[in-house]
């Protein structure tokens, strides 16, 4: 698709709209940004996980057996850059199982995603006063803690099925 003829509102026109039809096809759950979401059905979608209500505080996702996913994400620019996650609330509460995390490339496809234990996710996050909440930054050590599963594949594997 050639984007440079089109003037800002056009694009901006077209964004929309493209928003509504992930919203219609049920990729995409609200008007934030559509990274989370997207992520949300991918993980959903590759382990036949049930998405929880939006209203749902502290996880996103559940298994057949009630084990709770807490899903991020981050897309990477296309220089090296952050690799910080989403603010995760009230971490000391436990208030999910497993943290499903992924970084997308700049085109949207699946760069490395993985299944984090919260054991492994408590000792490397940060806290932020300025947010009240825990960051963690998706560092490529994280996949060499022993009872992190990576899920690379699985995930790229679902994506052309949404």
């Amino acid at each position: 698709m050639d984007f440079m003829p089109l003037t800002t509102l056009e694009l901006l026109r077209a964004h929309g709209a493209i928003l509504d039809e992930l919203r219609r096809r049920e990729i995409l759950r609200s008007a934030n940004s559509p990274i989370s979401d997207y992520a949300e059905a991918l993980f959903c979608r590759a382990f036949g996980w049930t998405r929880e209500g939006n209203s749902t505080s502290g996880f996103d996702a559940r298994d057949r057996t009630g084990l709770r996913y807490q899903i991020k994400a981050r897309r990477l620019g296309s220089s090296p850059g952050s690799r910080q996650l989403s603010a995760i609330r009230n971490l000391a509460g436990d208030p999910f199982d497993q943290l499903a995390a992924v970084l997308f490339a700049p085109d949207f496809s699946v760069h490395r995603a993985a299944l984090i234990p919260i054991d492994v996710v408590k000792p490397r996050v940060r806290r932020s006063s300025h947010t009240n909440s825990d960051v963690l930054h998706l560092r490529d050590d994280v996949w060499l803690a022993p009872s992190v599963v990576d899920v690379t594949q699985a995930l790229r594997e679902t994506a052309p099925a949404l």
